[in-house]
């Protein structure tokens, strides 16, 4: 992993990396050619835009592992001592910089819009 500036980071295979605040966590995406999905970037590190949207699913929110087991079940059989992984979706849009979270993102930063932390900061 390299910095790009205060907010990205390079990944190896094309990927660049921002912490998101939602989460609590950091989110890639793929830019440039290659196989699997691909995001267009804006190139300016320091206040990035990703097309199209950036949409992060975990858990039970995965296509195909509806009513399976979960992080939701996990934890609810091991209260006393529950993993540190839920179930989420975090769904935004990264335009100059500053992410914008959609209504469907399952934590509490959903439909408010802030600024790409600093990787120091988060």
């Amino acid at each position: 992993m390299a910095a790009l500036s205060k907010k990205l980071r390079s990944v190896e295979g094309g990927r660049l990396m921002f912490w998101c605040p939602g989460c609590d966590g950091a989110h890639q995406v793929t830019i440039g050619e290659g196989p699997g999905p691909r995001w267009g970037y804006n190139g300016n590190p320091d206040a990035p835009t990703f097309t199209p949207s950036v949409l992060v699913r975990s858990g039970h929110y995965v296509p195909g592992q509806e009513g399976k087991s979960c992080w939701c079940t996990y934890n609810a059989d091991h209260s006393e001592d529950p993993a540190p992984f839920k179930c989420s979706v975090c769904h935004s849009f990264v335009t100059d910089g500053r992410i914008q979270f959609l209504g469907d993102c399952t934590h509490e930063l959903a439909g408010q819009t802030v600024e790409i932390p600093d990787w120091e900061e988060a």
